[in-house]
């Protein structure tokens, strides 16, 4: 069995990440959901914002309340960025539509 976890407060929060085997993800210190289908789900944590990739990923559980989410499937990859570089990005991207 597989466990990793990630525990840190410099950024004022408690988050948490237990991987299983690659196929189930428990998360605490998530502030909101932003978006998930089978291919990803983005999250913003207490660290930022956080992408999940895999295959036929599921969002068993989720909490906002208590900050927690469970995540099935296939996970492939855990990527984090600050949101102020995603909305540099997007801003970036927007510009460049409509010029």
């Amino acid at each position: 069995m597989e466990d990793r976890t990630y525990d840190d407060n410099r950024r004022g929060g408690v988050h948490k990440v237990y991987l299983n085997a690659r196929k189930t993800a428990v998360l605490s210190g998530v502030k909101d959901v932003l978006s998930f289908d089978a291919k990803e789900v983005y999250l913003e944590t207490q660290q930022g914002i956080l992408l999940i990739r895999g295959d036929e990923l599921h969002v068993n559980r989720l909490s906002l309340e208590k900050g927690e989410v469970d995540v099935d499937g296939r996970i492939d990859s855990f990527a984090y960025s600050d949101r102020e570089e995603v909305q540099k990005k997007a801003g970036s991207f927007l510009g460049r539509m409509f010029q």
